[in-house]
């Protein structure tokens, strides 16, 4: 019988939905932080130029040719890791400047955002200090010098806004201060170790204690 006959249309059976399985997500995104999560650590620890591929990969568990699949060369790979500790610190730091908190206040929050940084890539933050100036001078790493002179500009206008605010002392020297605050923060990435006897919340409260208020009890 035709699909239709002289009452109209005769509905025709429709076939039977097949639900099909959507295939698992490639585990390709998840083993490529992996890899990069090794090559920071070999890259902190053994410095960047004496890094090889093939060093990478052997700490990795796994041939240099197969590392190829995931990156075309080292220098991908350091990018990728540095790119991704700043986007992070970046995110984190413009929430804090964009907060309207008061100067001494948004240093707290800076002080306190950096240490969380180091928590969750102290290897990127190892890399940075010890590799920042040589790269920065490579046109791939430009990277890094925009990001320094954003991070230095913004730590100086909270630094300057709180001696107009009289928060902080009117002798102060605000890039004096700025150098000495920034070395002693970040220089912690040598020493800390993700999930040790003290939180990054913690260690930015005592540093804080230390620097805006002093050490010697009060009489």
């Amino acid at each position: 019988m035709s699909p239709y006959d002289h009452n109209g249309p005769v509905p025709t059976k429709k076939p039977p939905q097949v639900t099909v399985a959507k295939p698992a997500a490639s585990a390709a995104p998840a083993r490529r932080r992996e890899l990069l999560g090794i090559a920071a650590e070999v890259f902190a620890e053994q410095g960047y130029n004496a890094t090889t591929v093939r060093r990478i990969a052997d700490h990795a568990g796994m041939l240099a040719g197969s590392l190829y699949y995931h990156f075309d060369s080292k220098e991908s790979m350091l990018e990728e890791i540095l790119r991704g500790f700043l986007d992070e610190l970046w995110s984190g730091y413009d929430a804090v400047l964009e907060a309207g908190l008061g100067p001494r206040e948004t240093l707290e929050a800076l002080v306190t955002e950096s240490f969380r940084e180091i928590d969750r890539h102290r290897a990127a933050v190892a890399i940075y200090q010890k590799e920042n100036r040589q790269l920065a001078a490579q046109e791939r790493f430009a990277f890094l010098a925009e990001s320094q002179r954003r991070f230095e500009k913004a730590w100086l206008a909270t630094l300057e806004r709180g001696v107009a605010a009289e928060v902080f002392r009117a002798d102060l020297d605000v890039r004096l201060t700025y150098r000495f605050v920034r070395d002693t923060v970040w220089v912690a990435a040598s020493w800390y170790r993700p999930g040790g006897r003290h939180s990054p919340e913690e260690i930015a409260r005592q540093y804080l204690s230390m620097v805006l208020d002093g050490i010697a009890v009060r009489e």
